[in-house]
């Protein structure tokens, strides 16, 4: 069998968020890329996510934000309820817009189409798993490095620049030397409710917080409502299989003493949607240290950065990454410079910025899903709901700025 050979200016290994946001990212410059996946079609699976004000502002450097505000919108307050003894709090967002007031639940769904039907035909190539990297350092006839990569099909590509969007195990991260993902201990349930008739729900967050647990709800839409469920276990891969063991995990055992609105909405569940998952981190101080990038070689997204999804930024950090890094490429061509100082800039760039998401987001789950004593309860609904949890949201306004021309 002939072995496919290809040579290719940019490669992005993974169609997640941050892969089609920087596939499209650098279309909206002026330069190709060709993402690569592992999977067999477009990975428009999951239930829904919250996007924040620095995620719009990415979105509209990106040109797509249109294409959801018009169709999805703002929370303007949330409940947070203590389960143990009926207290709530109220959370007020600082404005009703999406530049800079509360977040805005889309479906992962057409978050993921909406960036990936911005790119030609062809851009993504399916069933693509990478299995080797290969860095050929400039010689007497080139002045540039060169990535050779190949797949498990023995296809061989080189590129110019390879950009590694391949999730929390990452291939290209594992090759750069980047310390594993750790298991945080916890693990999460998502999932979307449909009601044919209508939710009858106002369009708020909803929170319940339990000793150890923690569980919410945002609607979508008049009929559909995104729930999740975030719990200290270990992970039980047999029943993240099922989805039936799932729900009754969730009814049954680990929100059974939970408000009745809330199991309602579980009990509505598409079973076909609900996922049960591991929460993992790369640590704070291994990120702050970590090497981002080689020569041509880069990750961005999970890959660079796992983080909880205490405070939602998953997503959020992923589309600035995009943006951020296609700037730093864009900026590199037009002053006529190697690529290589692009990576580096756009790892400085971004390391303080996501090692500070990471540690926030772990310590606001921390301090949410404590125990039942009366010094947690007191930390957790006086000291953090009333004065910390603010100044935490604060790294939801973040603005990563805009995209650079690049000049003929």
């Amino acid at each position: 069998m002939e072995v496919e050979e290809r040579v290719e200016e940019v490669v992005i290994v993974g169609e997640g968020i941050a892969g089609l946001a920087t596939a499209m990212g650098l279309r909206r410059v002026g330069k190709k890329a060709l993402v690569l996946e592992r999977s067999e079609e477009l990975r428009a699976t999951g239930a829904a996510l919250s996007l924040f004000p620095n995620a719009w502002r990415a979105l509209d450097a990106l040109g797509v934000a249109h294409k959801l505000t018009s169709v999805y919108h703002p929370l303007s307050k949330g409940y947070i309820t203590n389960v143990s003894n009926g207290s709530i709090q109220e959370v007020t967002f600082s404005g009703t817009d999406r530049s800079g007031g509360g977040p805005i639940t889309v479906h992962r769904k057409a978050l993921v189409e909406a960036l990936a039907e911005e790119l030609p035909p062809n851009t993504i190539r399916f069933s693509s798993k990478l299995t080797s990297i290969q860095l050929q350092h400039p010689d007497s006839s080139s002045s540039s490095s060169i990535v050779v990569l190949t797949l498990d099909d023995g296809t061989k590509i080189k590129t110019k620049v390879l950009i590694g969007c391949d999730g929390v195990h990452s291939v290209v991260g594992r090759w750069l030397g980047l310390a594993e993902p750790v298991f945080s201990g916890r693990c999460a349930v998502r999932g979307l409710a449909v009601f044919p008739k209508g939710h009858g729900l106002r369009h708020e967050v909803r929170q319940f917080v339990d000793g150890g647990k923690r569980a919410g709800f945002a609607p979508l839409n008049d009929r559909e409502v995104y729930w999740f469920l975030v719990y200290k276990s270990s992970f039980e891969e047999d029943m993240a299989r099922n989805p039936e063991l799932i729900k009754r995990e969730v009814i049954e055992k680990q929100a059974k003493n939970f408000p009745p609105m809330f199991l309602d909405v579980v009990d509505h569940t598409d079973l076909s949607i609900l996922t049960c998952a591991p929460l993992m981190l790369r640590y704070p101080w291994n990120v702050a240290m970590g090497n981002f990038s080689k020569g041509p070689i880069v990750v961005a997204g999970d890959a660079m950065h796992p983080m909880t999804p205490d405070l939602g930024q998953g997503g959020g950090s992923a589309l600035e990454d995009a943006v951020v890094l296609v700037r730093h490429l864009a900026n590199s061509v037009n002053a006529n410079e190697g690529v290589d100082k692009a990576m580096e800039r756009y790892a400085k760039e971004r390391r303080w910025r996501v090692t500070w998401l990471i540690a926030g987001s772990y310590i606001s789950g921390w301090v949410q899903e404590a125990g039942s004593g009366w010094v947690t309860k007191f930390i957790r609904d006086v000291i953090f709901y009333k004065f910390l949890y603010r100044r935490i949201m604060g790294f939801t306004q973040y603005d990563c700025g805009q995209l650079s021309t690049v000049y003929p």
